[in-house]
């Protein structure tokens, strides 16, 4: 059997999701910037989406500009908000690299993090004054699953730098968090539907109307606002707007339900192997982690040597560390959470989400545990 056990990097698509976007496939052909009936036709569909996720987000029709995805979204947010605003950048040290590079590329202010991923809210506060013009803090870690606080981040840049727009990658907060509760004291809010069930090639900017004069990254056609020029992908987005929905109406019930088979995972794995180490952990334990997140070091293996392995075993993770000119580097998430690199370089995320079996859990747990056996024995005898 398949243990999909990489929901963090891409999500299988809803039925909802795939429904919607068949019919439209098939029944929907004009382009929404045209002015007959079928160009009618799409652009009814594409701004009812706009609707729909407006309402689930907490944001205004208007106020919803549709990208490719997270990375898009992330760059348009970053870059677009700065060129119009003169003062420093800040985010934090475990940013998505959409907005990371992003950010260092315009001499960022970076914010560190204490070890358990959490960011550091005095160091904030000690790099914002009234001159900074953008704050991004991402609302869940994209690596080891840490939900950052968002809301009293926003209260310190609202009093130390009142007049600087906040941005949150909330791409993988998505399918455990209610966006707009989240997102409520939020100026700008990136989405990406492959996260929650929806396609690929689809992701969302949540733009506040108080918010002005971000500049494009592209030029061409007036659409999404004049901010994100070319033709829309209207099966796309109204499959991301069924994903969405699906998404949001049983979030409750499958949070706790995943959170369940992560923990299961989680200390399954602890207790048959020495030496694992899991990450983001706290006080509160893995309370601060969104419920499908289980990213472990295991020490003895290299990371990668790991996951081949455990393809060919049916069991499908992610490396928790990237890869530079060849040579496995720690992850710039874990340099940041002090993870010694010998540590980090057996580095693995387990993710879970919608769709994830008992069944699955089981076979992971039988295989992950002789996998690690196998390259530690192969280490001993080299």
């Amino acid at each position: 059997m398949l243990a999909y056990l990489d929901h963090a990097a891409s999500t299988p698509m809803c039925a909802e999701a795939l429904d919607c976007m068949t019919d439209v496939l098939a029944n929907v052909y004009g382009n929404p910037s045209g002015h007959h009936a079928e160009a009618r036709r799409a652009r009814d569909i594409l701004e009812q989406a706009r609707e729909e996720v407006a309402a689930w987000t907490g944001f205004e029709p208007g106020e919803i500009v549709f990208t490719s995805g997270g990375t898009e979204a992330d760059n348009l947010a970053v870059l677009g908000a700065a060129a119009s605003r003169p003062g420093p950048v800040v985010c934090s040290a475990v940013e998505h690299p959409a907005v990371l590079r992003a950010s260092e590329h315009l001499g960022a202010r970076i914010v560190p993090v204490a070890p358990n991923g959490v960011v550091d809210l005095d160091a904030l506060a000690s790099l914002l004054d009234p001159s900074v013009g953008l704050v991004s803090l991402m609302a869940a870690n994209n690596e080891v699953g840490v939900v950052q606080p968002l809301a009293e981040a926003v209260s310190l840049v609202r009093e130390l730098a009142p007049g600087a727009v906040v941005h949150t990658d909330a791409v993988h907060a998505a399918p455990w968090l209610d966006l707009a509760e989240l997102s409520r004291d939020v100026d700008l809010v990136s989405l990406s539907a492959h996260k929650f069930q929806g396609p690929k090639g689809a992701g969302i900017l949540a733009i506040r109307g108080s918010v002005e004069g971000i500049v494009p990254r592209g030029f061409g056609g007036s659409q999404e606002r004049d901010l994100r020029p070319g033709t829309q992908d209207v099966a796309a987005i109204a499959g991301m707007a069924a994903a969405l929905r699906a998404t949001a109406s049983r979030r409750a019930s499958e949070a706790a339900r995943v959170g369940a088979l992560r923990d299961r995972l989680a200390d399954g794995l602890r207790a048959a192997l020495e030496g694992v180490v899991e990450t983001g952990e706290g006080e509160s334990g893995r309370s601060h982690k969104v419920p499908g997140s289980c990213h472990l070091c295991i020490e003895g293996v290299e990371a990668q040597e790991l996951l081949v392995l455990l393809d060919q075993m049916g069991v499908a993770a992610s490396v928790g560390s990237s890869c530079a000119s060849g040579a496995t580097q720690p992850s710039h998430v874990l340099a940041a959470m002090g993870v010694p690199p010998g540590l980090a370089r057996g580095a693995v995320r387990f993710s879970l989400g919608h769709g994830s079996r008992s069944e699955e859990v089981d076979h992971a747990l039988d295989v992950v545990p002789e996998a690690v056996g196998r390259l530690r024995g192969k280490r001993r005898s080299s």
